[in-house]
């Protein structure tokens, strides 16, 4: 560590640093919304990096300006503001208004902040700082390190070099479990008697979160007011786990739309004996909120299975609290093996439903390749690949037609600024020959056909 020390630019002056402002631009990765479950992400271009990082008052601001690179039906570009004082985390608005996070975002930042060439040597060099497992590993030397705040890391250091190559740590991730989250150093450079990398990346897992060439770096510059207001330090964190509100709107006979707080929804069919579920989004209370009203409406009949529509993070959310419960997974084919090993992932950081349940019974899913027919005396639910989407090439929309409802997710939502997969939703209607009137949403509202396609088309001329 004195050798990793000295390569920065020596023990003395690393520990001068009192602040630290990089800026620079690069790309971010949408974690959790690639097209299949195998492909890249799609990416955010980012452009006004700027992150300051205070290493006396333990305090961090990042800032970026992001773009979509690929179709996207809000605003493609997003400005955004993270900041951190302490225990304190809070993100700010384009607007300007701010929250204070959950403790956990701030646990989260605070690790963040030692992942930083300059941060990690001094922390490691701390004497309360336990540093331990000295190993070797190809040309890098490994270190794990344990602070005196029981935060857990790992630092590679470059053999050759001596300079730190990156740092990583295990956290969570809910759809994940464990994973490592890890940030590597290369293209140093001399700035101000110090040794600095001029590209940074950061991984989840194999995933790219983001890649970052840097433009500038200023060595103790002014840091401006990155302390919390006295307002974000009185009000309390937000909660972790918040109540979960789950509406139920009867759209049909034996069809249930359940919606409540924000905007992410299922839908409940009755069969002659049991129930199923139209996906289980946004995260796993909610998906147990949503299993739990379920029961309510049934009648003494079970729920027995559960459509995924995809694998995009937010609406495979609710993946291992179904397997928890003994439901049979309902999936296009392309998502199989990958919500097997989601399944199969650990949860020990922060463990879930399904890693408690030590009696779970073993993973049920049925693969859908073009279509499928849910079928009894009771009830009819047509299954359908949605072909040639650019969104998503494993999504499945539902058709019941007896009642000509539609149930589709990341097609349409009447609350977007534009509708880039509308021509894709009328060809896929008009190709299976459905005779729609009404769309009951994983997002957004009911609506009848015709209001749908009359808001597509004229939110679409606007653009």
């Amino acid at each position: 560590m004195q050798s990793a020390a000295t390569a920065l630019g020596g023990k003395d002056k690393i520990q001068s640093v009192k602040t630290l402002i990089i800026e620079g631009a690069g790309e971010n990765g949408n974690i959790g919304q690639n097209v299949t479950p195998e492909a890249p992400l799609t990416t955010w271009k980012v452009e006004g990096f700027r992150q300051t990082r205070d290493f006396q008052n333990k305090r961090m601001r990042t800032e970026q300006v992001r773009t979509a690179q690929f179709p996207f039906a809000l605003s493609t570009l997003a400005k955004q503001s993270r900041s951190l004082d302490g225990n304190v985390a809070w993100d700010t608005t384009s607007e300007g208004s701010s929250s204070r996070l959950t403790d956990q975002a701030a646990a989260d930042r605070q690790l963040e902040l030692l992942q930083n060439p300059v941060a990690i040597v001094r922390t490691a060099l701390d004497p309360t700082t336990k540093v331990t497992n000295f190993r070797k590993k190809g040309n890098q030397e490994l270190i794990d390190l344990a602070t005196a705040a029981g935060q857990i890391l790992t630092l590679r250091i470059d053999s050759g070099t001596g300079l730190p190559a990156s740092v990583s740590s295990v956290t969570d991730q809910p759809n994940l479990g464990d994973v490592a989250l890890e940030m590597s150093f290369t293209d140093y450079q001399d700035v101000d008697g110090l040794k600095l990398p001029m590209h940074l990346t950061t991984k989840l897992d194999q995933w790219m979160l983001s890649d970052i060439r840097v433009s500038k770096y200023t060595v103790n510059g002014d840091a401006k007011d990155l302390a919390a207001s006295s307002a974000l330090k009185a009000e309390l964190p937000a909660p972790a786990n918040p109540p979960i509100e789950v509406t139920v709107e009867k759209v049909a006979p034996g069809i249930w739309w359940l919606a409540g707080a924000g905007n992410h929804h299922s839908v409940a069919f009755e069969f002659a004996d049991h129930l199923t579920l139209f996906e289980l989004p946004e995260s796993e209370a909610r998906a147990k909120a949503v299993i739990d009203k379920a029961h309510s409406l049934s009648f003494g009949k079970p729920l027995t299975e559960v459509v995924i529509s995809h694998h995009h993070f937010d609406h495979s959310a609710g993946l291992r609290v179904a397997v928890a419960e003994g439901l049979t997974i309902i999936t296009q084919r392309g998502n199989v093996a990958f919500f097997k090993d989601l399944v199969a992932r650990k949860h020990t950081v922060v463990p879930d439903g399904l890693a408690r349940n030590f009696a779970a019974p073993p993973m049920k899913i049925k693969a859908v390749d073009d279509e499928l027919v849910l079928k009894d005396s009771a009830m009819e639910l047509d299954l359908y690949k949605v072909q040639d989407n650019s969104h998503s090439d494993t999504l499945l929309m539902g058709f019941v037609p007896a009642e000509h409802i539609l149930v589709q997710a990341d097609l349409y939502d009447s609350g977007w600024q534009k509708f880039p997969w509308a021509d894709n939703l009328v060809k896929n209607v008009e190709m299976r020959k459905h005779k729609v009137e009404k769309d009951v949403p994983i997002h957004g509202n009911i609506e009848t056909w015709d209001e749908v396609l009359k808001t597509m088309r004229a939110k679409n001329q606007e653009k």
